[in-house]
């Protein structure tokens, strides 16, 4: 099974991908973590992608896609793939779906999770982090008993600079700036599934699945003669 996850920062796409690497035993493409490998391990191009990073720009699409395609030559991924949060633009769908058919490992499916924007702004700006044991709350969805007060060991509570609130609207800005192209893009070409992620992990999850399910089944229908 060969797909992509997107969905906006908050909808939690990260840990519905986790979920999907165990059932379909597929492994995630990551490009953040193929960079930072490729970088300490000192080849061609990790070394061109770090003289980039240390200028603080961003890394070329030329130096990400010849990484992935590295990855996605490995012998993990002969039964399929992942990717969360990428493509990130429409331009990059384009240039992704090039490569993947010349490697004639052409995507089954992209699913989609959509969040409500405020409810995403809750749950990044409602996120606190225990500074002693690292237990996550959620002051409005998953809040302790006791405010500012750990539920496991009684210590206080931290919150991260990207969930302030002018960040996260910054970042969902962003997002949605690129997102119209891209689903576009993909519903054009007919592989789009869209999923809402409201409801618990568990319930998202089984809708994600049956989109991915659904799409083997079209997949294998259209093959038959």
């Amino acid at each position: 099974m060969n797909l992509v996850l997107l969905g906006a920062p908050g909808s939690g796409k990260g840990t519905q991908a986790k979920k999907l690497i165990d059932k379909y035993s597929i492994p995630e493409i990551s490009t953040g973590d193929i960079l930072r490998k490729a970088v300490a391990d000192g080849t061609p191009l990790g070394s061109d992608a770090k003289a980039f990073m240390e200028r603080g720009e961003l890394v070329p699409n030329s130096i990400v896609f010849g990484m992935v395609h590295a990855r996605l030559k490995r012998e993990d991924c002969k039964k399929g793939y992942i990717f969360e949060g990428f493509p990130r633009n429409a331009a990059q769908a384009v240039a992704l779906d090039k490569m993947l058919s010349v490697m004639n490992i052409p995507l089954a499916v992209v699913v989609t999770i959509d969040v409500d924007r405020n409810e995403l702004i809750k749950r990044m700006t409602g996120r606190r982090i225990c500074s002693d044991c690292g237990q996550l709350y959620n002051i409005y969805l998953l809040p302790p008993k006791k405010d500012d007060v750990c539920d496991k060991c009684g210590g206080g509570f931290f919150r991260r600079n990207d969930d302030k609130e002018e960040t996260v609207k910054k970042r969902l800005d962003l997002f949605e700036a690129e997102k119209n192209p891209l689903i576009d893009y993909y519903r054009k070409k007919g592989i789009l599934k869209s999923v809402t992620g409201s409801g618990s992990v568990s319930d998202i999850f089984l809708k994600v699945c049956a989109a991915v399910d659904g799409s083997k089944a079209s997949s294998v229908r259209e093959r038959r003669p």
